[in-house]
């Protein structure tokens, strides 16, 4: 190859890298670490003491923002996905926002993957995400980064990556109240029944993790008996029927969601009421609140569906170049026994199928019952 030839295929090649460089600053510039705090201190609170802050490159809106949901087929869910539609309507929301899209994609871990990478195929500027399985996510996570497109993880976060933002209450320190306040009232040990979520989930994997470490740090005897419900009313009252039918009674019961359908099978099997730690449904509280005195005794915390709402906000903040931390740490929503209250801490004329504590104050975010009701489930 001659001289002349070689300089204009270098200065193709240069051209070439040159253009992909001005077509996508972010890949050249990525996140920034830089110092705290955040420009919202009081909502993106830093997950730890050591956690990274980021600067996104700056784009101008209005943009286009995607939500990739994976399971569906729990009240948690449904209330999840209509609360992200009812927090994207709202006014101020809406204005910063080109489109927001909707995609859920059920238990299949590989279909979740490709709506990821079709949502950064497609331009997005964000996407906010509830992994079905964390790892199987790492590498389009690298595609998004070398993409420019922000993604959000929540709820199923992403730990084991720093290729984008994760916001979530702390669910082993959920697990870790429950299986406390069970220890707390069975001096002597006991017969539990844990009552888990859906297999494979990062949220149940940390729960059941904290649940049983804390069990196994007491000193005291426990027999676990596990039951997969599924977050959901009508599979945790079949499997929590069926456990009692074979393994029970039970001296405690511990429930990652579908607590309404567990306390309705001890009702319906006359198991006497015990102590229990679950999550935060209406009807789970009611039952609570009824029952007490018959030694339903309960702790009652979880994480509200609004959180897929902070997602969304730390997504905006972030793409209008704002310091954001990598991974956000949101309150809890706990009530404990004696002190549930009609009104406050649960609704006793409304419907048993959605979770109280949804609303997250100190993000400015507190979404009506009216507006998520009006919000469907279905992809859009």
């Amino acid at each position: 190859m001659n001289s002349t030839v070689k300089r204009s295929c270098l200065a193709s090649v240069a051209g070439v890298f040159a253009l992909a460089l001005h077509l996508s600053p972010a890949l050249a510039e990525g996140p920034e670490v830089v110092a705290g705090p955040a420009s919202d201190p009081n909502c993106f609170v830093p997950w730890a003491d050591q956690t990274k802050f980021y600067k996104y490159p700056k784009k101008d809106g209005p943009y286009r923002i995607a939500l990739a949901n994976g399971y569906i087929a729990n009240t948690w869910r449904i209330q999840m996905i209509q609360s992200a539609k009812a927090y994207a309507a709202q006014p101020e929301v809406a204005a910063k926002l080109k489109e927001f899209k909707v995609v859920s994609t059920g238990e299949d871990v590989p279909a979740q993957v490709s709506a990821v990478d079709n949502f950064i195929d497609s331009g997005y500027d964000a996407i906010v995400v509830n992994a079905q399985n964390a790892a199987a996510l790492i590498p389009a996570l690298k595609r998004a980064k070398a993409a420019g497109v922000i993604v959000v993880a929540f709820d199923g976060t992403v730990d084991d990556s720093e290729d984008l933002i994760n916001v979530n209450v702390d669910q082993k320190g959920l697990g870790i109240l429950w299986a406390n306040w069970l220890i707390n009232h069975l001096p002597n040990g006991g017969k539990i029944l844990e009552v888990r979520g859906v297999a494979g989930h990062p949220v149940d994997g940390i729960r059941h993790e904290g649940i049983q470490e804390t069990f196994a740090a007491s000193g005291k005897k426990w027999d676990i008996v596990e039951v997969v419900g599924k977050w959901d009313d009508g599979v945790a009252q079949k499997v929590t029927a069926d456990a009692i039918a074979t393994s029970g009674p039970f001296d405690g019961i511990t429930g990652q969601g579908g607590d309404t359908g567990i306390v309705q099978a001890m009702i319906d099997a006359k198991h006497p009421f015990v102590p229990f730690g679950g999550e935060t449904e209406n009807g789970f509280r009611k039952f609570c609140a009824a029952h007490a005195g018959d030694g339903l005794k309960c702790s009652s915390a979880g994480s509200g569906p609004a959180q897929v709402a902070v997602a969304i906000k730390t997504a905006i903040a972030a793409l209008e170049g704002n310091v954001v931390p990598q991974a956000v740490k949101l309150p809890l929503a706990i009530v404990e026994d004696p002190n549930f209250k009609d009104g406050t801490d649960y609704y006793k004329d409304q419907s048993d199928n959605f979770f109280v504590g949804n609303s997250f104050p100190t993000c400015g975010i507190d979404i009506s019952a009216i507006e998520i009701l009006n919000q469907s489930k279905d992809n859009q």
